[in-house]
């Protein structure tokens, strides 16, 4: 579930495993120190703040979250997400809509390629760092304050080229993740995808993105929520004590896990969704040998459940491509 493998040593592993196809690497913006001290200054004052406050966090969460917005999302998103993308289809001129757009690592690392997007999220604080982040990297982008079911009123049918959820399926209700999915797929030009980036899988045995804890997916929101005070995370298990509208709310939008039953329900049946990738079968091997032997076998389970739907929708978490028939 976790391991203890130092940063650095990662980051080779990474670079090695997933090397960046030149023409992508060369469109890589690169900035000085002096930029790197205004993005860190904006995530201080406009991300961490209220309940993700610096006194909310041990120090060494607190470097790690922090880390994460300054440097490592980027590096992520240029190693794996960017080239992903680019195997399926150019970026270049592409109008892309990236719903959950967050402090806009992502978004740098798509506008850098040459496409042309429009980020939206519902986190002012986290828009204004994103902000930031684009005027430092030199890159354009459009950013709205907006929840991802109001996008058909906000921007009509066939707006875009490709519908990114990035990341954000898992911070929705199940009414706001159904009407989203539904505009997104009717909003999509002939021939558009629609994409799912790091939504944790429901199916899956252990909750690695929310509550560090086995089955939690699994359990009822209710039953969730209480059971949280058993979680090792800080900043989560001490959240969630008296379950009323406003703190249940809360709890759903921290992450609670997706599957293909949403997808079933917003478009067609699963078996009959225009797969074009998913991330495991793009990196083929180099995805098998970051999973251990438990990890593949119990994919392999939920693959001989459900033999006629893709295998994207069954390791820990979902990365597809959906083609637009």
């Amino acid at each position: 579930m976790r391991n203890n493998i130092p940063e650095p040593i990662k980051r080779i592993a990474k670079k090695l495993l997933f090397p960046t196809p030149s023409h992508l690497s060369n469109n890589q913006i690169q900035i000085d120190r002096d930029g790197m001290e205004i993005i860190e200054e904006s995530i201080k004052k406009n991300y961490h703040t209220g309940w993700r406050s610096e006194s909310n966090y041990s120090k060494e969460m607190y470097e790690n979250d922090l880390n994460a917005h300054l440097y490592r999302r980027l590096e992520s998103d240029r190693s794996m997400v960017v080239p992903w993308l680019d195997n399926a289809t150019t970026l270049q001129d592409k109008r892309i809509l990236e719903i959950g757009c967050g402090t806009g690592s992502s978004t740098v690392a798509l506008a850098e390629q040459g496409a042309k997007v429009t980020g939206i999220d519902i986190d002012e604080g986290a828009l204004s760092v994103a902000k930031d982040r684009s005027r430092v990297y030199g890159v354009e982008a459009e950013y709205k304050a907006l929840n991802a079911d109001q996008i058909m009123d906000a921007f009509g049918a066939d707006a875009f080229d490709i519908v990114i959820f990035f990341a954000c399926l898992e911070h929705m209700t199940i009414p706001e993740r159904l009407t989203s999915l539904r505009h997104a797929w009717e909003m999509l030009s002939n021939e558009g995808l629609l994409v799912i980036v790091e939504t944790p899988n429901r199916l899956w045995y252990f909750d690695g993105h929310t509550s560090q804890l086995p089955f939690f997916n699994w359990l009822p929101d209710e039953l969730a929520f209480r059971y949280s005070k058993f979680s090792p995370r800080n900043n989560f298990r001490e959240l969630y004590r008296e379950y009323y509208a406003d703190s249940r709310e809360h709890f759903l939008k921290r992450g609670r896990g997706m599957s293909f039953h949403e997808l079933e329900m917003a478009i067609c049946p699963a078996q009959d969704l225009n797969v074009i990738s998913s991330l495991s079968t793009y990196e083929g091997i180099r995805y098998k040998l970051r999973r251990s032997k438990l990890e593949r076998r119990y994919k392999s389970l939920l693959m001989k459940i459900y033999p006629n739907i893709h295998e994207g929708f069954f390791g820990n978490s979902l990365y597809l491509i959906l083609g637009k028939k």
